[in-house]
């Protein structure tokens, strides 16, 4: 097995292209902590800085094959961190307006109808979670229902913090795909 601590980044680019996912790993280890740091002097929630570092290496891994790199890896992981957080800035003030409209709009009959949509979108959202896979909806429900950290997770499933991290990451990605149509159906409703 080859060590890739030793390589340049550079290097590591190339090997990661050709899908060797032990420069990914070197990579990930090299950066994670930096990116996430940059993330938190911008946003100082942990958990959503997680979120967005681990898209980051998500989406590293599954772009390497056409990666185009034309200022290095270093200053392409920073972009990538920059964009997010502009990316979760922008989603944040999209939900607050839609938080300010709601607040603002006349409450007539509205009830009956405000009370079925918060239902079938809790609804949605548990099916969405009972469709995750087992070990991801486990990680899941104990980090978001049962407010488990990440380490007492990974000791409750005997695996490691890494693994958590994985699938809560899957398990967000897979929640936020699924219901980022019901709400913006709902924003368009709440426009009309």
């Amino acid at each position: 097995m080859r060590d890739y601590s030793m390589h340049t980044d550079d290097e590591l680019v190339l090997f990661l292209k050709q899908g060797e996912a032990g420069s990914f790993n070197t990579i990930y280890g090299r950066y994670w902590d930096k990116l996430f740091d940059a993330a938190y002097k911008r946003l100082h929630n942990t958990e959503i800085c997680e979120e967005i570092v681990q898209e980051i290496f998500i989406k590293l891994w599954e772009k390497r094959a056409v990666l185009k790199l034309t200022t290095g890896l270093q200053n392409y992981l920073y972009t990538a961190v920059k964009y997010n957080v502009i990316d979760h800035y922008r989603k944040q003030l999209l939900q607050d307006n839609f938080i300010s409209a709601n607040k603002h709009r006349s409450e007539q009959d509205n009830s009956t109808e405000d009370n079925i949509f918060v239902n079938d979108l809790k609804i949605h959202l548990e099916n969405l979670i009972n469709a995750l896979p087992g070990k991801c909806k486990n990680v899941y429900e104990l980090s978001r229902l049962q407010h488990k950290s990440n380490k007492e997770i990974a000791v409750l499933l005997n695996i490691s913090e890494k693994t958590v991290e994985g699938h809560l990451t899957k398990a967000l990605q897979h929640i936020r795909l699924g219901i980022s149509d019901v709400l913006l159906l709902s924003i368009f409703f709440v426009l009309k």
